[in-house]
């Protein structure tokens, strides 16, 4: 593709890099861009500037916060006795938006994946287990929403089996998750009965 300045290219190639956008819809972008106002421009690269460099991470759950500690773990209103695990942002995002989840969250980073070079080690795992330990006495349910997919459930496994000595009751989301679905795109109402109607995890 030609582009008639190489500031134009070097926008496009930078947009084009972010998840879902190709070159076409990169240089689209770019053109809107460049008939709004300056200011509304600037006000959009300062959002981004911001976003990268003052972002926190809750040191208790993981969740991207203003804070040291997010407004869900700092909560009185919040169930602490609590803890839903979830692979991401997104995933926690999606509970929260059913209304149907007053607990906590703790935030893996991810899930298992050999294929893709992912361990316990690279998760936040250790934190977790760390977490319940520092609250032995408050914590009674660990509840797994993680995507009901080989990866998910080999997690998910992996978690039991660390959390097997805790006196605790450790649950999974219902499926009403297609198998093979991933959380974050899954509807308002499946995922709040699914939280809803949560059920015991078997494991062997």
């Amino acid at each position: 593709m030609q582009y008639p300045s190489k500031l134009i290219e070097d926008a496009v190639n930078e947009i084009s890099q972010l998840p879902g956008i190709g070159k076409k819809t990169a240089l689209r972008l770019v053109i809107h861009l460049l008939k709004q106002d300056k200011e509304s421009t600037l006000h959009l690269s300062e959002a981004l500037v911001n976003l990268r460099t003052q972002v926190k991470y809750c040191k208790v759950c993981h969740n991207i916060s203003d804070e040291e500690v997010c407004n869900i773990c700092s909560s009185h209103r919040r169930d602490h006795t609590v803890i839903c695990v979830v692979e991401n942002l997104p995933d926690l995002m999606a509970i929260e938006n059913t209304a149907q989840y007053n607990g906590t969250y703790h935030i893996l980073g991810g899930i298992i994946s050999p294929i893709e070079g992912i361990g316990p080690d690279d998760l936040k795992i250790d934190s977790l287990i760390q977490r319940i330990k520092n609250r032995s006495n408050e914590v009674n349910e660990v509840i797994l929403a993680l995507s009901s997919t080989m990866e998910g459930d080999t997690t998910a496994f992996y978690l039991t089996k660390k959390l097997k000595d805790f006196d605790l009751k450790v649950s999974t989301i219902a499926r009403g998750i297609p198998v093979g679905g991933e959380l974050e795109y899954a509807d308002e109402i499946t995922l709040g009965r699914s939280i809803l109607s949560r059920t015991a995890y078997l494991h062997g």
